[in-house]
C-alpha cells in the first residue's frame, strides 16, 4: 500500500524506541497496529463498494441493451406477423386492381333501362328536340 520496505520499518522502530522509551513503546505499537488495521479494513470496504457499484452499473447497462434488443425483436416480430397477415389477403387486393385474364379487357355493359324515345317535337334528355330519321326535310 505505502510501499515501505524492511529497512524503513527498522528505522521507524528505532526512532520510536528512542522517542517513546521502552515503557510506552508496546502500547503505542498496539495502538498504531489497530489504526493501521482499521485503515486497511476501511480501504478494503471502500474498494469492495466501488467494485460492487461498477459491476452493478455494468449489469444495468447490459440489461438496458438487452431490453432495447428485446424491444427491437418484438417490434420486428410484430411487423413480420402483420406482413404475413397482409399476404393472406393479397389476392383480394389483386382481384380488385387487375382485370381477370379469362374475360375480355372491356367490360360488357350491364342491362340498362329501356330507352324511351320522345315523340317528335318533344325535347330529349339532352334538352334538344328529337330528330326523327324517317322524316326528311
Amino acid at each position: 500500500m505505502f510501499d515501505i520496505g524492511f529497512s524503513e520499518l527498522v528505522l521507524v522502530a528505532v526512532i520510536a524506541l528512542l522517542v517513546l522509551g521502552p515503557e510506552r513503546l508496546p502500547t503505542a505499537a498496539r495502538t498504531a497496529g489497530r489504526w493501521v488495521g482499521s485503515a486497511r479494513r476501511l480501504v478494503s470496504q471502500i474498494n469492495q463498494e466501488v467494485e460492487k457499484q461498477i459491476k452493478l452499473e455494468e449489469l444495468r447497462e447490459k440489461l438496458r441493451q438487452e431490453n432495447d434488443q428485446l424491444s427491437a425483436e418484438q417490434i420486428q416480430k410484430t411487423v413480420d406477423d402483420a406482413l404475413q397477415e397482409a399476404r393472406k389477403f393479397k389476392h383480394l387486393v389483386d382481384q380488385d386492381i387487375t382485370p381477370p385474364t379469362d374475360h375480355p379487357a372491356s367490360p360488357t355493359p350491364a342491362p340498362s333501362e329501356p330507352v324511351i324515345e320522345p315523340a317528335s317535337g318533344e325535347p330529349s334528355r339532352t334538352g334538344q328536340p328529337h330528330q326523327d330519321s324517317s322524316r326528311q326535310p
